[in-house]
């Protein structure tokens, strides 16, 4: 009984959800039913936590909307979910970013950048600014 179970669960699973991490700023376009018209609209915020394993999996995004702070958690593998963009990638020491809802103002939505992305930068503006020096 629990193979079909398990066979059925590994069926719905989509292949593109888990290529983010926590403290990612995401873009989420999740698809709206309004009557008989559907349309796509995009939840934007950082990645605050996961939770489950396989069909089970959900996580949180939050995000600042006209100063108060917004939670949605969204299914992993949801039908609902049209597509998950990864916006920026953060590199943090906790897997639930809790202490964020104490912030206010920008605070709330900063997370250390990647290490790698902001040496490639750096290592960006180095050569540009060695070209025009040149």
């Amino acid at each position: 009984m629990s193979n079909v179970i398990s066979k059925i669960n590994k069926e719905q699973l989509k292949n593109d959800r888990s290529k983010f991490n926590i403290g990612d700023t995401v873009c989420v376009h999740t698809i709206v039913k309004e009557g008989e018209k559907e349309r796509i609209q995009k939840f934007t915020g950082v990645v605050i936590g996961k939770r489950g394993v396989d069909i089970n999996a959900a996580f949180t995004v939050r995000r600042i909307s006209y100063g108060e702070g917004v939670e949605r958690i969204f299914p992993t593998h949801s039908p609902r979910i049209a597509k998950i963009e990864v916006e920026t990638q953060a590199s943090v020491r906790r897997s639930k970013l809790n202490y964020l809802r104490d912030r206010t103002g920008k605070a709330a939505m900063s997370v250390k950048e990647k290490s790698q992305q902001a040496k490639n930068a750096s290592a960006a503006k180095a050569k540009a600014a060695a070209a025009v020096a040149a």
